[in-house]
């Protein structure tokens, strides 16, 4: 088997998620981290020496400019989403941004338009769309194995501390389970149906910080086909997805990061799916991101700059229903 052209890294934003990140790239082929970024050069250089990396900047800028560097992983809070992944793009550089890509659609515009006239890769990292599972279930769905589907029901969520101050309650760091947990269920249904909802029907729990705690959406497609999503970070929520078709279902437990699923089919053996790889899950991701640059594409076939704003338009229509806004808008 032919080796892979090794694709350099550089990581802004040396938080959980980041180091996550980079311990699940080893099981990316080709991939070698160089540089990694932060606000401070302390925060970066503790982030280097834990993670092996061989340069720290004290900012973002410093990063963006380091010629070895060829594509950037954005890990910072979502709220300063595109301010980072525009400084990446205006150096030329290619980026994967982790979800929610942005905070609006209209932030989302800025940054796809600027990539596409530049002719810049740029990719949201949604890893749910990469996991060995989900591509299965995409496989199973065109080969037509359930038939239309009709319904997609998909829940996630978890019960955080109570922290008014903290990036989940704090409506200034964009809190709120929309934009954290929620995007999950809502990116998936996008991918379900290829198309933007028809119609959207929503309940929400804004809690005393003034973000939405727990939310319950409905999207109707044109052909009448129902997608219903449940999303809180103040509940323990299973956090599992089902799709039923016309000729069956496919069960998945915990979608977010699916290890298995079951396809079942009107008189027939269920068929079960498992993923046994050792990768996290952010593996898939960075592969996918890494192929499109040895390929010389600017976005990724799974999950395109087009598709993302198209869910980011369907973000800010939610928030519209409920008279959400953030401080800073």
């Amino acid at each position: 088997m032919k080796e892979q052209k090794k694709i350099s890294w550089g990581i802004l934003g040396p938080g959980n998620i980041a180091g996550q990140f980079v311990k699940d790239l080893v099981h990316a082929e080709g991939a070698q981290v160089v540089a990694v970024g932060s606000r401070t050069k302390a925060n970066a250089e503790r982030f280097a020496e834990k993670h092996g990396i061989p340069r720290a900047y004290g900012s973002y800028e410093e990063l963006a400019l380091d010629n070895e560097v060829e594509i950037i992983y954005v890990a910072t809070p979502h709220p300063a989403h595109k301010d980072n992944v525009m400084t990446c793009l205006r150096a030329g550089k290619a980026v994967l941004c982790e979800k929610p890509f942005t905070m609006s659609a209209n932030e989302a515009r800025e940054l796809t338009a600027y990539a596409e006239a530049n002719k810049l890769f740029l990719m949201e990292a949604m890893w749910t769309r990469y996991l060995p599972t989900i591509r299965k279930v995409r496989e199973w769905l065109s080969a037509g194995k359930i038939g239309e589907v009709r319904l997609l029901k998909a829940d996630a969520g978890f019960r955080s501390d109570w922290n008014p101050e903290g990036r989940l309650l704090n409506p200034k760091l964009g809190g709120g389970a929309l934009l954290d947990i929620g995007i999950y269920p809502i990116s998936f249904a996008s991918m379900i149906f290829g198309q933007a909802p028809a119609k959207i029907v929503s309940a929400v729990h804004l809690g005393e910080t003034g973000v939405d705690e727990q939310f319950a959406v409905t999207f109707q497609y044109p052909n009448g086909s129902i997608a219903n999503l449940n999303g809180s970070i103040r509940l323990q929520v299973q956090s599992d997805a089902y799709l039923y078709g016309t000729e069956g279902y496919i069960f998945i437990p915990n979608f977010l990061s699916a290890r298995t699923a079951t396809l079942f089919v009107a008189g027939g053996e269920p068929e079960i799916f498992a993923d046994h790889n050792v990768a996290h899950g952010f593996a898939y991701e960075a592969e996918e991101a890494m192929q499109a640059l040895r390929e010389g594409r600017t976005a990724s076939e799974i999950l395109t700059p087009e598709e993302t704003l198209q869910i980011m338009k369907t973000v800010d229509a939610i928030r519209a229903e409920w008279g959400l806004r953030y401080p800073f808008e």
